[in-house]
């Protein structure tokens, strides 16, 4: 007899209410918004800034956090290489589901290689994914360290740590680079807004 996998057999089903029905409904576009950059650089701060100036505008959001999805989602995940693709897989999937639902998605996640960033970017059409750079000075996400992370990587207590000893892939060409090291978090959320204005995936503000 032979053995084949649950997933032989499964097929897709399609949903009666579409995508574009749930962003009619909702107002605006749907999207990804993929925050990534070195620990301590301010992703998760921007991108609940971000969600809180989407909130305030009456429009559909969500932030998934790096930390908080390993507390659930992928808990049991390491950080070596192969859990680190596995980490970003599955949050990208997951993501794609929130774009689906009609929903601007927030992403926080260091994701450190360009390959597992392309593999979310491909997920949803080419409009739907906005890739921001959060570029801080490893100097000064060292001097924030706001976990305490740094020190310990630095010390030998956590091994394959981003920059310091496993690497950080920098975008090559991403939709939107913010400084945090120079910029404030009010400037780079309206940086943010404005280019969603832009491609026209929420509403400009009056």
């Amino acid at each position: 007899m032979s053995r084949e996998t649950t997933s032989t057999h499964v097929v897709w089903h399609p949903t009666t209410v579409t995508k574009a029905d749930r962003q009619r409904q909702n107002g605006h576009k749907s999207c990804i918004l993929w925050f990534t950059g070195l620990s301590g650089a301010g992703k998760s701060t921007l991108a609940n800034a971000v969600e809180q100036q989407l909130h305030e505008r009456g429009l559909k959001s969500y932030v998934l956090d790096g930390d908080n999805i390993r507390h659930g989602l992928n808990r049991g995940l390491g950080f070596g290489p192969a859990d680190r693709k596995e980490n970003i897989r599955r949050i990208a999937e997951v993501a794609k589901l929130f774009v689906d639902a009609g929903v601007i998605v927030l992403t926080a996640f260091i994701s450190p290689f360009r390959e597992d960033r392309e593999l979310a970017r491909g997920l949803v059409e080419p409009d739907e994914f906005v890739e921001i750079y959060v570029k801080c000075p490893l100097e000064e996400c060292e001097r924030r360290d706001p976990k305490g992370l740094y020190r310990k990587a630095r010390s030998g207590e956590i091994a394959e740590f981003t920059g310091i000893t496993s690497p950080y892939e920098e975008p090559l060409a991403p939709e939107l680079v913010v400084e945090s090291g120079t910029q404030s978090v009010e400037e780079s959320v309206q940086i943010v807004l404005r280019h969603l204005e832009e491609r026209g995936i929420i509403p400009a503000s009056r």
